[in-house]
């Protein structure tokens, strides 16, 4: 059958593909409703392929599709789709490129679009629709089935286990890791009226506000991506929002931050700015070329937080931040802090050690436990 290659030069970078599917036939236009200058192409149930080549590198990454009677409909609209994810895989496969001669031809390194259960639900808070691994076990289930080589993951996303047959070998060099206040009234987070309402999906941030500034009206189903969040701080939802800044980096949207928090005022998310990429345990060829992605002073300061966030077993339910950094002598900073919801109560610890593997596990596992004392046996069941 004829491709449609109309169709497929229409999507990002023309390297752009639906999971599970192998190939696109041409669809006659009369036969669909009028597509609007926000649809990138229809396809059918049936299957889908971008290209005819066989790419050498499958990237799966987040995205949206919707669907219309019996037709997938992939929407190009910013409001529907994942930016951010998609420019994390663009990093990746550009990175890809340009280490490797063989993947720089046209072709050879497809970039394969999978929606995920947090990316369908977006009217719940995300402790009440399972927490952790909403963004990433669809693709981790096309990385186990062989429908993609790689999957690129927000590293904050990521559950401290990982599913059976997958490795996590490669991270590429850490964003900025602060928060950014954004407001179109105020100046800072110290500045907003009693009562004013801000907007999150994160419960580490919301009880860092209110444990400073308990006046405050902190709603945590502020969800979206960061577009839509934009926009409903623009339509005066929200006075205030925060966002993580290694993301406005990503897409290139700092001009809209208002005020950047330090560490000490806002802790971050454990591993966040950070992007992981795994592949499956028995792939040598794709660990090889990941090898010559990893940047290990990244990689060992998320397997730290990591092991803070694993031995306090925290949830979305629970707020946990932690940061693991190197000091200007070359050694490991940690600073690890567990909050009640409502920001009543905040406890927080640090280590400082080698900047050396095991020492920085042993450094997130301490952590976590001395909190986990402090805190006492019903602190994390709230």
């Amino acid at each position: 059958m004829e491709l449609c290659t109309n169709q497929a030069t229409a999507l990002m970078s023309g390297s752009v593909s639906l999971a599970g599917f192998s190939s696109l036939p041409c669809l006659k236009s009369q036969n669909f409703p009028k597509i609007t200058r926000k649809q990138s192409f229809w396809v059918t149930k049936a299957s889908v392929a971008v290209e005819a080549k066989v790419a050498i590198i499958r990237i799966g990454t987040r995205g949206r599709f919707t669907r219309r009677g019996n037709i997938i409909m992939y929407i190009s609209d910013k409001k529907k789709d994942s930016p951010l994810a998609l420019a994390q895989a663009h990093e990746t496969r550009d990175k890809l490129m340009s280490l490797h001669p063989e993947l720089s031809e046209e072709g050879a390194v497809k970039i394969v679009i999978i929606k995920t259960t947090g990316d369908k639900i977006l009217t719940q808070p995300l402790a009440d629709i399972g927490g952790k691994g909403l963004f990433t076990k669809e693709i981790d289930e096309a990385l186990i089935n062989g429908e993609i080589d790689i999957a690129v993951h927000s590293m904050k996303d990521v559950p401290t286990y990982l599913p059976d047959k997958t490795i996590l070998p490669c991270n590429l060099p850490r964003e900025d890791v602060r928060d950014a206040f954004i407001s179109l009234s105020v100046a800072s987070l110290a500045e907003l009226p009693a009562g004013s309402v801000v907007g999150t999906a994160s419960l580490r941030r919301k009880s860092q506000i209110l444990y400073r500034y308990p006046s405050l009206n902190v709603v945590e189903n502020f969800r979206g991506n960061v577009q839509t969040r934009l926009r409903k701080l623009n339509e005066g939802v929200v006075q205030a929002t925060l966002l993580a800044l290694a993301g406005l980096k990503r897409l290139n949207m700092t001009e809209n931050v208002t005020n950047i928090l330090s560490i000490d005022d806002m802790l971050p998310a454990v591993a966040q700015g950070a992007i992981g990429i795994a592949c499956r345990s028995n792939d040598g060829k794709m660990e090889d070329y990941l090898a010559s992605l990893n940047h290990d002073e990244t990689r060992l300061a998320v397997t730290c937080e990591r092991a803070f966030l694993e031995t306090l077993d925290g949830s979305c339910r629970t707020p946990i931040a932690g940061y693991a950094s190197k000091d200007e002598n070359g050694d490991c900073v940690f600073k690890g802090l567990v909050a009640s919801p409502d920001g009543t109560r905040v406890l927080e610890t640090s280590r400082k050690g080698r900047y050396a593997l095991q020492d920085m596990i042993l450094m997130g596992k301490d952590a976590g436990q001395e909190l986990l004392s402090l805190a006492g046996p019903d602190f994390f069941d709230r």
